[in-house]
């Protein structure tokens, strides 16, 4: 019996050497290894109008292409339009009053005061009517940048708050290509490398460059650093990817460190 239990003990010793001799020996390749499994990251941009109104218009749909300059959505304009009216008869009068002033002014009747006063209620009336287009012409909404309408949040007939996003825009230059490495390999990375960006579905590997590397670790370790806790931290990295079509946002990726041509061998 005794000897029995020598023997499992002398097993279970065994197994746990042969354990920790497995961990030891993957660690050095963990922190080697130069593919990395990643994800698509986007940088919407997020339409909204200045003021709240309700969706006249939409003649924009998810997935559609639009160009910088095109309309994305129109807004109820009743009351702009309205003010503006005021707003144009107001400037009249004050013209009026502005010509009359002058006019006394030039026959010596009419006072220097008086012809100041109708000046500026002028320029105020001018500078209010101005104010008052430039809030109708923003009931139109249009596109800030070429991209790709990724989500419609208000629909045709639905009340839009102030500041509330309508549509938001991915522009092909805000595709990121996003991923993490072991701290040991920070050094060997660097602004503007040239990575290798594969998915599911993609013509052939993606030529990509790295634009940020995180200067804080995702995971914080003990104060006391031990070979296994290093092993642990990861860095953040972002890359641009020179094409993004055959990317979607959320989408999973695969990355290969170091300078790589479009067919995948490294340089």
């Amino acid at each position: 019996m005794k000897g029995r239990r020598i023997a499992v003990f002398a097993a279970v010793v065994a197994l746990g050497l042969g354990l920790f001799a497995l961990a030891f020996a993957y660690l050095p390749r963990a922190v080697q290894k130069s593919a990395f499994e990643g994800w698509v990251e986007g940088y919407f941009l997020f339409v909204s109008p200045d003021e709240s109104g309700r969706v006249e218009t939409l003649p924009v749909r998810e997935g559609d292409t639009v160009t910088e300059g095109q309309l994305l959505f129109v807004l109820d304009a009743d009351l702009q339009r309205a003010a503006v009216a005021e707003n144009e008869a107001t400037v009249t009068n004050a013209r009026q009053a502005f010509e009359r002033a002058k006019a006394l002014l030039t026959r010596n009747v009419g006072s220097q005061k008086a012809f100041d006063d109708a000046e500026a209620l002028l320029r105020s009336a001018e500078a209010r009517l101005n104010s008052q287009r430039t809030r109708l012409e923003r009931r139109r909404m249009l596109s800030p940048a070429q991209g790709t309408i990724q989500e419609v949040y208000f629909r045709v007939g639905e009340m839009v708050p102030a500041g509330r996003p309508v549509i938001s825009l991915l522009p092909p230059g805000n595709a990121r290509v996003r991923f993490f490495v072991p701290q040991a390999l920070l050094p060997s990375l660097s602004i503007g490398e040239e990575i290798a960006v594969t998915c599911d579905g993609c013509v052939g590997p993606i030529t990509a460059r790295i634009n940020f590397i995180s200067a804080q670790a995702e995971f914080t370790p003990p104060v006391i650093y031990s070979q296994e806790e290093r092993a642990r931290l990861v860095f953040r990295i972002e890359a641009t990817p020179q094409n993004a079509r055959d990317l979607r946002v959320g989408q999973p990726v695969s990355v290969q460190l170091g300078q790589a041509d479009v067919s995948g061998a490294k340089r």
